[in-house]
């Protein structure tokens, strides 16, 4: 199955806007925090570890288990808000792009 010119051009924009939003992902964040605001983790919308903030009363030698639940929170709701950030942010990607096969 060939081609046409028509379905090179759009493929072509797709990737184009493609590079474009995930260049602006880079710019974007989503924060995730845990214990009350104690754990704070920020992420870039590509999934770097931009920032990790740790209130000085959680630390407590004693009960490390608590700090590691608290990182662990923090980090899990960081990567799902970054996860729907990329959702919303590259679901218009394909509008217009015509594929045999594809709604």
């Amino acid at each position: 199955m060939k081609m046409n010119r028509e379905m090179m051009r759009q493929i072509q924009q797709m990737q184009s806007r493609l590079a474009k939003a995930q260049q602006e992902l880079q710019n974007k964040t989503a924060e995730g925090s845990a214990g009350g605001g104690a754990v704070k983790i920020v992420l870039s919308g590509d999934f770097r570890v931009l920032s990790l903030t740790i209130a000085p009363e959680v630390i407590d030698p004693d009960d490390v288990e608590m700090l590691q639940d608290l990182v662990t929170a923090a980090l899990n709701e960081a990567l799902h808000k970054t996860q729907a950030l990329q959702s919303e942010h590259l679901s218009g990607l394909t509008a217009g792009l015509r594929l045999p096969g594809m709604p």
